[in-house]
C-alpha cells in the first residue's frame, strides 16, 4: 500500500529528501505562497511547528505558484520571505505544482486520498493535510481553516502514537 513515505521532495537547499525520514510522525503538509490573503497562516504554522515538535510532529511547506501567481520568486527568496517574516524554522520544500499536468507525485496522492470541495484538485494556497504516523492522510483542511484551529486534531494522532494505538 502507498504511504507519503514512498515520495520524496526537493529541499530549499537543494537537497533530495525522502519523506520516509518523517516515518512514525504526524505531519501537516501545505502547499504556501508568499503574497496570498492566507499568508499570515505562517505565523500559526510556525506556532503549531514549536509547540509540538518535541512530541513527533512535523510541518513540511510546499510553495506553489499556480493560485494567482502568488509565489513568483526563487526558492531562495521564498525562504528568506518565510524566515525573516514568519520566523519559519519548519521544513520547506522547493517550489511544486500542486495540480495539473505536471503535478508534485506526492500532491497527486495527497488529493487521491484526501478529496476536497473541488474533488480531487487543490482549491487555493494554504490547502493542509493532515498524515498520521503511518503515513495515511488522516485529514484535509481547506485554506481557510487557520492552522490554529487544529490543534485538537493533531493532538488525536499524537496522542493515538502515543498510547500505541497508531
Amino acid at each position: 500500500m502507498t504511504t507519503i513515505y514512498d515520495f520524496s521532495a526537493k529541499t530549499m537547499e537543494g537537497e533530495e529528501k525522502s519523506l520516509s525520514d518523517y516515518e512514525g510522525k504526524v505531519l501537516l503538509i501545505v502547499n504556501t505562497a508568499s503574497k496570498c490573503g492566507f499568508t499570515p497562516q505562517f505565523e500559526g504554522l510556525q506556532r503549531l511547528y514549536e509547540k509540538y515538535k518535541d512530541q513527533n510532529f512535523e510541518v513540511l511547506g510546499f510553495p506553489c505558484n499556480q493560485f494567482g501567481h502568488q509565489d513568483p520568486g526563487a526558492d531562495e527568496e521564498i525562504n528568506q520571505f518565510c524566515q525573516l517574516n514568519y520566523g519559519v524554522t519548519f521544513q520547506m520544500f522547493s517550489k511544486v505544482d500542486v495540480k495539473g499536468k505536471n503535478v508534485h507525485p506526492l500532491f497527486d496522492f495527497l488529493t487521491t486520498e484526501q478529496k476536497g470541495i473541488l474533488g480531487e484538485q487543490i482549491k487555493w494556497n494554504f490547502t493542509k493535510f493532515l498524515v498520521d504516523t503511518d503515513g495515511k492522510v488522516a485529514k484535509r483542511f481547506g485554506p481557510q481553516k487557520n492552522p490554529d484551529t487544529m490543534e485538537k486534531d493533531i493532538e488525536a494522532l499524537l496522542k493515538s502514537e502515543n498510547s500505541g494505538e497508531g
